[in-house]
């Protein structure tokens, strides 16, 4: 007897603890023309393409299907078409079980909240405890046991989120090699975008933000040292949030900069996005950064969602130098159109500049965190940084023999055809593993250099940058706080200021470009100002739903395609 079934006789004897209400309007969207593995069928009758995380939860109330049937629909998926995206490493065989409990405690008249029965991805290197592998994407770490689940694991499973798997990522969140392939992964293989698969779904995030734009799940968590986020959710028309570090705990997440790293969640809307981080943020006492003074959580992020109407009157700033004035014009086309929405909606953009700008932003505008001498280096402090995090990592598992940077080293050259060890060794790893080298060189010590570079970045990041361009001086002399910043920029350079800065970023698709792949824009505020990038997300999304529809959809280009290293050619 199906669960289904069951609940439907218990409702014949006990009764429905709610009212079956009108379903939440979802307005069917066509999936193009697209090759036939991709396209999503109706599940028991209903469409639930690209379905939001409150249309599904209005979908189990009402008993159009269960969390059973979703959970068992998108593993469907997986199997079907992962074999061609490679965005999931990992399927929880626990899933249908913990849907099914989900089930019996919605029937009970217990919902825990919106996430209730919601399937997410949680990136491979996001440790669950569970029978599935955390392994940053490398075969060294494959049998190893975790001591818990990560902070933010444990957050979503009481929230009734299903851990529907691990989600594909670039290995070690691409602090391995200074040339690979974006996306790739040892154990996970090449994740591809699903625009044009033989395209980069950019990294070290790609997997989790491909999983949500192909509607592998509604929602899935990735990690940001520099861009991860911001990045993969401009390259597959995806919402994602990259948290202030603290804000979200990193406790049981595979490090790379005390400094820096940051979990967020991505959707397919600015609602879905904001669920996944109401979910996950929380104070955690493994995690000394979220626990700070400083730490400010603004109670519900979902009480800042907004519409078009609240943009009467605001101000934004569009970094022009380094950035804007970089953007190839057909791009400029795509974004004119949502800035031109911007202004008509009664707001104001203004051209600014971050007085950084020229000396934190590389020539013609390249993301690189190895710009500058070492005493100016964002690379000085991460190496240093994953040496000690990794390295504290390490000495919580069980059931391995990696204990240190050095071993995850010895295992690659034992292993070099699998890890690429060396210049040659694997086409994903051009360069071979020459950042753990170097990592391991500087051995961990916050030497002179060390303290000047983060010193350094944190001044050059905020006060003589995010925070200076936030504070917008008029013609007559008049200071002005600025809403938000704007970048519409695919080659990261402000977002990386923001991540330099340990700054939130919020990045949602407005449009695609001469080619068909998507484009999005950043919007950046300081530290703990979440909920205003939210507000301010929100209400843009509700334009440029007026103004071109819902989000660019994934048109599967090139389905076949097995090229390694990955091209990424539409900067």
């Amino acid at each position: 007897m199906s669960l289904r079934s069951i609940i439907k006789a218990l409702i014949s004897k006990t009764g429905y603890p709610y009212a079956i209400e009108p379903a939440l309007a979802r307005t069917a969207r066509s999936q193009g023309d697209i090759p036939p593995e991709f396209y999503l069928e109706k599940l028991r009758g209903s469409d639930v393409f690209d379905i939001s995380i409150p249309q599904l939860g209005a979908a189990y109330k009402n008993l159009e299907f269960t969390a059973v049937e979703y959970t068992r629909f998108l593993i469907a998926r997986i199997q079907s078409v992962n074999v061609y995206l490679e965005c999931v490493i990992e399927i929880n065989p626990d899933a249908l079980q913990i849907a099914e409990e989900l089930d019996i405690e919605r029937l009970g008249g217990k919902v825990r909240g919106p996430l209730h029965g919601v399937p997410v991805l949680v990136k491979d290197n996001i440790a669950t405890k569970d029978k599935m592998q955390t392994t940053g994407g490398s075969w060294a770490l494959l049998g190893c046991v975790v001591p818990r689940d990560a902070h933010v694991v444990s957050l979503l499973r009481n929230a009734g989120a299903i851990i529907l798997g691990h989600a594909n990522m670039s290995e070690w969140a691409s602090t391995r090699s200074r040339y690979y392939s974006d996306g790739y992964s040892p154990r996970g293989g090449q994740s591809r975008n699903p625009f044009n698969l033989e395209q980069s779904p950019f990294g070290s995030s790609g997997g989790s933000a491909v999983s949500v734009s192909a509607n592998i799940v509604p929602l899935s968590i990735g990690t940001e040292t520099d861009g991860s986020i911001a990045g993969p959710s401009q390259s597959n028309s995806v919402v994602g949030i990259k948290p202030t570090p603290g804000l979200t705990s990193r406790s049981g997440v595979i490090p790379c900069s005390e400094n820096f790293d940051t979990v967020g969640p991505f959707g397919r809307s600015v609602i879905d996005a904001t669920l996944g981080l109401d979910a996950i943020v929380g104070a955690d006492a493994t995690d000394a950064r979220s626990t700070g003074a400083d730490r400010i959580k603004h109670g519900s992020y979902a009480d800042f969602i907004s519409d078009k109407t609240v943009l009467k009157g605001a101000r934004f700033g569009l970094p022009i130098k380094g950035c804007w004035e970089f953007v190839p014009e057909d791009q400029k086309k795509v974004a004119a159109k949502i800035l031109d929405g911007i202004r008509a909606a009664g707001a104001e953009i203004i051209d600014v500049d971050y007085p950084c700008a020229e000396e934190r932003i590389p020539g013609r505008g390249i993301w690189d965190w190895e710009h500058g001498e070492p005493s100016k280096s964002e690379y000085t402090v991460v190496k240093v940084d994953a040496y000690n995090s990794l390295n504290a990592y390490f000495s919580e598992l069980m059931n391995t023999g990696i204990r240190t940077v050095e071993d995850v080293v010895k295992f690659n050259t034992d292993n070099k055809g699998t890890e690429g060890a060396a210049p040659g060794d694997h086409p994903a790893f051009r360069t071979g593993h020459d950042v753990l080298i170097e990592i391991i060189k500087d051995r961990g010590e916050k030497t002179l250099t060390y303290n000047e570079a983060l010193k350094h970045i944190r001044y050059q990041t905020r006060a003589n940058g995010i925070d200076s361009a936030l504070q917008h001086v008029t013609e007559n002399g008049e200071s002005v706080t600025l809403d938000a910043l704007i970048l519409c920029d695919r080659r990261l350079v402000g977002q990386q200021l923001a991540a330099q800065a340990g700054y939130p970023t919020i990045t949602f698709p407005i449009g695609a470009d001469k080619d068909g792949m998507p484009l999005g824009l950043t919007l950046q505020q300081t530290a703990w100002q979440e909920g205003k990038l939210i507000k301010w997300a929100s209400a843009i999304e509700d334009l440029r739903n007026d103004i071109v529809g819902g989000r660019p959809l994934p048109t599967y280009k090139n389905k076949t395609a097995k090229n390694v290293p990955i091209r990424y050619d539409y900067t």
